[in-house]
């Protein structure tokens, strides 16, 4: 079985979560595997090992955990990207919008280092409104992106087209919906 065939059996469906109509992709069934945790692991590895990157964001919160695997992997620095008001140090902002409202993300001014190639890393693509929030807090604190990086793409929305129009990025990710 490929890989993206061991994905879609482990991941989980949340009917009507966090509202009515949604099918939350829940990929909390794939950290109970460490073979397939190596397996997406290893995957992520071989795609981003031989790219120009600095350093790898993650997106709070499913983020951090395969974020930090992967910048751990490349022995690179990992980026904290939080909901706003979560991190302790000076922060930079950046609201986005969601389909209920707007929220905001964060990340510590001293994060990105200028001129760094900033891999980001999210657990699922949906309408690209964090990551391109993310991208736009690596821009400001003078970083590039160097890509982006998804267990899972939900093709039917408009995510991964968004980020290359505004990135000019195609992203990876190891399983589409």
């Amino acid at each position: 079985m490929n890989l993206e065939s061991k994905l879609k059996a482990a991941i989980r469906d949340i009917h009507d979560y966090p509202k009515p109509g949604i099918i939350f992709k829940d990929i909390v069934p794939v950290l109970a595997d460490p073979f397939l945790v190596d397996e997406i692991l290893t995957s992520q590895v071989s795609y981003w090992k031989n790219k120009p990157i600095d350093a790898v964001a993650g997106i709070e919160a499913r983020g951090f955990i395969f974020g930090s695997l992967l910048a751990h992997a490349l022995q690179l620095p990992f980026i904290l990207v939080r909901k706003k008001g979560k991190l302790p140090y000076k922060t930079l902002e950046q609201e986005y919008s969601l389909e209920y409202g707007t929220a905001a993300l964060e990340m510590h001014v001293d994060a990105v280092q200028p001129g760094w190639n900033v891999l980001i890393h999210d657990d699922l693509l949906a309408t690209g409104g964090t990551a391109t929030a993310t991208g736009v807090l690596v821009e400001k604190l003078g970083g590039t992106i160097a890509g982006f990086s998804f267990l899972v793409n939900l093709g039917f929305l408009p995510g991964a087209l968004n980020l290359k129009n505004r990135f000019k990025q195609d992203p990876f990710y190891l399983v589409e919906y």
